[in-house]
């Protein structure tokens, strides 16, 4: 049986099993048996599991996003823009292609549905 236990300084944590008296006694001085957390996203207060916000949940997403945008930019634009020899092989309207991709993903923060619907730019 879970076990879920929280400790004002040190967090939340679960046990797969119910600790024995002498594994409890190893745990930091304040540490309370709590119900388990019903999702990482919630937040201990007052004892109780508090949801998230629906702002906080936006600021999550938008996070998680800019992340996958930066690894684009950084896996598939720059090892091209960034390479003299790659990119000068490329045709003007090749060039004009990865410019228009690179800075379709920099506005995908602009667009009206960000975070929650985003529209991704094809790669060239």
């Amino acid at each position: 049986m879970e076990k879920g236990f929280f400790h004002p300084d040190r967090g939340y944590w679960q046990t797969l099993t119910d600790p024995s008296a002498e594994v409890r006694a190893t745990y930091p001085e304040g540490t309370v048996e709590v119900l388990l957390q019903p999702s990482p996203s919630h937040k201990m207060v007052d004892g109780k599991w508090v949801a998230p916000t629906q702002a906080e949940i936006d600021a999550s997403v938008a996070a998680q996003v800019r992340m996958q945008r930066d690894s684009l930019l950084a896996t598939e634009v720059d090892p091209i823009a960034s390479n003299v020899l790659r990119w000068s092989s490329l045709s003007e309207e090749e060039k004009q292609a990865w410019a228009d991709y690179r800075q379709a993903l920099l506005d995908i923060p602009q667009q009206e549905v960000f975070p929650h619907s985003v529209v991704w730019p094809t790669k060239p």
